[in-house]
């Protein structure tokens, strides 16, 4: 296959000047200010695309990571004094620079990670959106009255800034889980320290040469957006540091309990985002052509590296054969190649770690007797230089098998059947991830049994749409291994502040609760 570059890379160091990139990127920001040590290691940024180098990147040491962190508490005093809406102006204004920057940005969050170009504007159009949602919530920041049970006094609680908020993000959303947390911070009071991916760095790099420029154009401390290029030594130093009271994480679950046994060792909090093993059931009453879309699109969609792609298809053993065999031509047309080409529905695997665990996934499925009717493979030949393009591919499995009780961030899908809608949920649930799931059904009673407290054990339970893709309106995250947090959405924000109950004495006595005599 041969694939022409696409027009929008002839001129790369354009593209990356006007985010604020250079051939050589220092560690870490506290705002105006970057720096990286003497003796930093230099680390080579290298496209999945194209297996080409995009730029270099400082990385950040221990004297890096405590001159940030004095930066950030000291910026802290003065950022939570200021009120709430002013706060959210700053992060309307941060919307709309992202979206004078969303082409560029978004054409280098598919160069760097390798997801398609619209899934690159798309990931930037969420970066607006949480900060359209966070605006309105800075003047919605509600506590609540109660009534006590002594005469003459008043109870209420409210909320105030939590203090340093620790942000460690995946390189399958290099800058929207970023967004989602900073954003909500923001409004609420907090400064952030971002430790990105070390994968993915350069869009950090861009991020928070933005938001840099709408902080000082309103007169914002520095230190209120801090970035720490490293790896996994600066996440360690965040999970342990006291003076980080929430901990924000997304990646694999091996990770997360890392993460969560530091924190919790010493009675931090931490928000964590997880592996998904996400089912769509196909019942017997569903659109089939509507479900195509969804289960494919769930599948191959950033190549299989979203934590709600859909990694398992449970049908209904009457429609099997039928949409099986829709599944099959589907793939069959799927075109692979530049993700920066519109005409391509699947770009490359991160890097070429990412193809062994794809590869060996195939074999393990293989040896515990999963049956492929679509096989898999590393493309090889012109257009495919970077040795990251795979085949998307489709094994007929029982859930019980190992490696389908594990999450393999690629593009591999795995259908089994069911004869009751009982048995179909249990299949569903009997994996140790519990993040994203999904009923594709015309019934309203299958329906509803999905939605109810017997249905899906997972945080996100959709009908009739797929497993990937999630609207920054709702609280997104999951449940069992997935973590349990919550980003986004609803009542998110509550995690990166601390509540306060409040009682007001206003008689001229000091009656005690319970009815307690204490007479001097």
């Amino acid at each position: 296959m041969h694939i022409e570059t696409p027009t929008i890379l002839s001129n790369l160091s354009t593209l990356l000047n006007s985010l604020g990139i250079g051939p050589i990127n220092d560690a870490c920001s506290t705002g105006k200010v970057w720096q990286s040590s003497s003796q930093a290691s230099i680390r080579s940024i290298v496209s999945p695309v194209d297996g080409k180098e995009i730029a270099s990147v400082k990385f950040a040491d221990v004297d890096n990571y405590h001159q940030t962190i004095r930066k950030a508490q000291e910026a802290f005093q003065a950022w939570r004094n200021w009120p709430a809406p002013k706060r959210g102006e700053v992060v309307r204004q941060l919307g709309q620079a992202l979206r004078e920057n969303k082409e560029n940005l978004g054409m280098l969050v598919s160069y760097e990670m390798g997801k398609s170009l619209q899934e690159g504007y798309g990931e930037v159009q969420e970066m607006i959106d949480i900060c359209d949602f966070a605006v309105g919530l800075s003047r919605q920041l509600y506590g609540l009255t109660m009534h006590s049970e002594r005469p003459l006094h008043r109870m209420y609680e409210q909320w105030h800034p939590l203090g340093l908020v620790g942000i460690i993000s995946a390189f399958n959303f290099p800058v929207a889980v970023w967004s989602w947390n900073s954003a909500l911070a923001w409004v609420c009071g907090d400064v952030c320290v971002w430790k990105p991916s070390e994968k993915t760095p350069l869009t950090a790099i861009a991020c928070q040469r933005i938001v840099q420029r709408v902080l000082d154009a309103n007169g914002a401390p520095e230190g209120v957006s801090c970035l720490l290029i490293g790896d996994r030594v600066i996440g360690e130093l965040m999970c342990a540091d006291q003076s980080i009271p929430l901990i924000s994480a997304t990646g694999s679950t091996r990770m997360g309990k890392a993460v969560g046994a530091t924190v919790g060792a010493r009675l931090g909090r931490a928000l964590l985002e997880l592996g998904g093993n996400n089912a769509i059931i196909i019942s017997q009453d569903a659109d089939l052509d509507m479900a195509l879309i969804g289960a494919v699109f769930g599948a191959v969609g950033t190549a299989g590296q979203r934590c709600t792609s859909t990694r398992r298809l449970i049908i209904h053993e009457s429609v099997y054969d039928t949409f099986k065999e829709k599944l099959v031509k589907a793939y069959q047309q799927l075109r692979i190649g530049n993700p920066l080409d519109s005409h391509n529905h699947v770009g490359p695997l991160i890097d070429k770690d990412a193809v062994q665990n794809y590869l060996s996934a195939i074999e393990k499925c293989k040896v515990e007797g999963g049956k492929f009717i679509v096989e898999g493979g590393v493309l090889q030949g012109e257009g495919f230089e970077s040795g990251c393009y795979v085949r998307p591919c489709i094994a007929e499995v029982e859930n019980a098998f190992e490696i389908v009780q594990h999450e393999t961030f690629a593009p591999i899908l795995y259908l089994m059947k069911y004869k009751t809608l009982e048995q179909a949920i249990a299949m569903q649930n009997g994996v140790v991830q519990g993040l994203s799931s999904a009923i594709m059904t015309l019934n309203l009673r299958e329906s509803e049994q999905f939605l109810s407290c017997a249905g899906s054990d997972c945080g996100i339970a959709n009908v009739n749409i797929g497993t990937s893709g999630a609207e920054i309106g709702g609280a997104f995250g999951g449940e069992k291994e997935t973590g349990g947090g919550r980003e986004s959405g609803s009542d998110a924000w509550k995690i990166y502040m601390r509540r306060q109950t409040n009682t007001i004495n206003y008689s001229n006595k000091l009656p005690l609760a319970q009815g307690i005599r204490f007479d001097l």
